[in-house]
């Protein structure tokens, strides 16, 4: 063992100055990230400006298609909210249909929250063409593609979330966070009303943006060594304490009460959390994520966004965590054929 260290640290070498350069974030798996020598001399703040850079560059280039209202209200905040973004009409027969798909579903449990996925996928968009035309609407579009700092397509999911399930544990999306050290979109549009106290999406205003302070928290908190700090922590996603949201001089979060029929659409390096919830909870959405390598510079160029293509993306990735679920990890188990709001298991 004393020999065969060292040799495979010499055979990952490459793989570790290789991931410097891509959405790697991982301070336990990547010595080079971890290294508390090179992020004193400033490895990891370097990667966080310069992707931030990148990505204020490729937005400036993607501004212009998206509405003035919605640009300003994520510019400031970091996230926009948009209300009745469906016509009424439309979105009562769209959240009828979805709510009573089949489809293939996966499960993932953190702590005492339950979280279930069904992919929009091609059979999907075919039972439910009122969904595809949503997502081609060409405002909402240029407003995920600015988000995203990329003009690809995001992954959409039917995303149903339960609360206070079966557990002492606590639910890790529920402490405040950034997913990453770089840009990335998620949203959330609400098939039910979400109330104060039911789990809300929290986030705190301003907290993408990256002032002095916040590269200096970053810089910080790459100094620590990794296996003394949570673990999610070291993993790439930081948690954050009211004193740290202080010392950056960003307010209190902003629990995101909101009526059904609600498009969030928000920038992930801000930090957030899903809020407790006062009661159990069964809360169903259009949940969409797009994450690309923050340090390249063009727009497009993504073969898989593709129609065609980008419709089956999800399905090809479960099959493949699947196939390699030792090597990749599988946390989403298949539970069969299910609707959104079927009993979780």
């Amino acid at each position: 063992m004393i020999v065969l260290k060292p040799v495979k640290s010499l055979l990952m070498l490459p793989v570790w100055i290789f991931q410097l350069g891509t959405t790697a974030k991982s301070f336990l798996d990547n010595p080079l990230l971890g290294s508390r020598r090179l992020n004193g001399w400033g490895l990891h703040r370097a990667r966080v400006k310069v992707a931030g850079a990148l990505c204020s560059w490729r937005r400036a280039r993607l501004a212009g298609k998206v509405r003035k209202d919605w640009r300003e209200a994520f510019d400031r905040d970091g996230f926009v909210a948009i209300e009745n973004v469906i016509p009424a009409e439309e979105f009562a027969a769209l959240r009828q249909a979805i709510l009573t798909y089949e489809g293939e579903a996966r499960e993932m449990r953190q702590g005492d929250a339950i979280t279930r996925r069904l992919a929009v996928d091609p059979a999907m968009l075919r039972v439910i063409p009122a969904l595809r035309r949503l997502l081609g609407r060409d405002d909402l579009k240029a407003l995920f593609h600015y988000v995203a700092g990329f003009r690809i397509a995001p992954l959409h999911y039917i995303q149903t979330i339960v609360t206070h399930d079966a557990s002492n544990e606590a639910d890790p999306q529920e402490s405040l966070h950034a997913d990453a050290f770089h840009s990335s979109l998620k949203s959330w549009l609400f098939l039910n009303a979400v109330t104060a106290d039911e789990a809300p999406f929290t986030f705190v205003p301003g907290s993408h943006r990256l002032t002095a302070a916040r590269l200096d928290w970053e810089y910080r908190r790459s100094l620590a060594d990794p296996r003394a700090i949570d673990r999610l922590s070291a993993r790439g996603s930081p948690r954050v304490r009211a004193g740290d949201l202080a010392e950056m001089g960003l307010p209190a979060p902003r629990p995101l009460a909101v009526p059904a029929n609600t498009l969030v659409v928000a920038d992930t390096l801000g930090f957030h959390a899903r809020g407790d919830s006062v009661r159990a909870i069964e809360r169903v959405e259009i949940w969409s994520y797009c994450r690309r390598n923050p340090f390249l510079p063009w727009l497009g160029g993504d073969l898989l966004s593709l129609p065609g293509l980008a419709e089956r993306r999800i399905g090809w990735l479960w099959s493949l965590r699947d196939r390699f679920e030792k090597v990749a990890g599988q946390p989403w188990r298949s539970v069969g054929i299910r609707r959104a709001v079927d009993s979780l298991d």
